[in-house]
């Protein structure tokens, strides 16, 4: 799990950096925007949360430190999960009553949600007596997967807003890549919240994310250098491919305390 962790971390540090740059929250990961165009104090809250994310995404990578960096990073991203929230009711409004745009507005949400349940799970499995009960984990288990499988479901009901982030050189055409990456983010997210394949499900979820970032997101920083999307895009992306680790090695560990008394349970260690 500690490759997740370091991953995490690394990422919550380029993720606040690209704020502290543009001065301003991420308008595509971190739609703050959805709640007004002019929301008092928004860029004082937005350096304040920048300052936020390099501070305990630097002190994760440090053991001492890592079990209050989570705790840190588990309230700014549960801050996060708010943000894109008023699109429940603006995305119907003005594109109707469709499923892709219920799928899309909640995928918007679970990309908040899926930092969180990775921030807790580091926070938690450090925190001796605190650690999670097994109806806390199956929560976070089936959190997790969810939002995989609306993130798929998301892909399927909206193939051409999917289509342009695909290379044109890919072969077999973008389409394809779109209704394939939406079934596999389905499938993980059933392996997850069923408990079948679950570990080998969320390992290989963090590798197509990586895929994503070193085909379709790193190209849009050389594109468009200047633009605050495309390097907060590569940064929240990171933080997913981190998150999913996480849940990967937690998971696999899970099978583990689930077999112990609960008075000698072993708790998983990600120092």
């Amino acid at each position: 799990m500690r490759i997740g962790v370091y991953i995490y971390g690394i990422a919550a540090v380029a993720y606040g950096i690209t704020d502290l740059v543009w001065g301003e929250f991420d308008p595509s990961d971190q739609p703050l925007q959805a709640w007004g165009d002019h929301i008092a104090g928004a860029k004082i809250f937005a350096y304040i949360a920048a300052i936020w994310l390099v501070v305990a995404g630097a002190a994760l990578l440090w053991r001492p430190s890592r079990r209050s960096a989570a705790a840190s990073l588990t309230i700014l991203y549960g801050i996060f999960v708010l943000f894109p929230l008023p699109r429940f009711y603006w995305g119907p409004h003005v594109h109707g009553h469709r499923a892709y745009v219920y799928f899309g507005v909640l995928g918007d949400v679970c990309q908040e949600i899926i930092l969180f349940v990775a921030a807790v799970i580091v926070w938690k499995s450090l925190s001796g007596r605190d650690s999670l009960s097994q109806r806390a984990a199956r929560l976070l288990r089936w959190t997790f997967g969810l939002c995989s499988i609306d993130f798929g479901l998301a892909h399927l009901t909206a193939v051409w807003t999917v289509v342009p982030m695909i290379p044109k050189w890919m072969p077999l055409g973008a389409a394809f890549w779109a209704v394939l990456t939406g079934f596999a983010f389905v499938l993980a997210g059933v392996a997850i919240v069923s408990g079948v394949f679950d570990v080998l499900a969320a390992r290989l979820l963090g590798l197509m994310l990586l895929a994503f970032s070193a085909l379709a997101l790193a190209p849009l920083i050389f594109a468009s250098p200047r633009d605050h999307g495309s390097w907060g895009a590569n940064a929240y992306n990171l933080t997913a491919i981190g998150a999913a680790w996480i849940v990967a090695e937690w998971l696999a560990r899970q099978p583990i305390l689930n077999s112990q008394p609960s008075s000698q349970q072993v708790k998983p260690s990600l120092a």
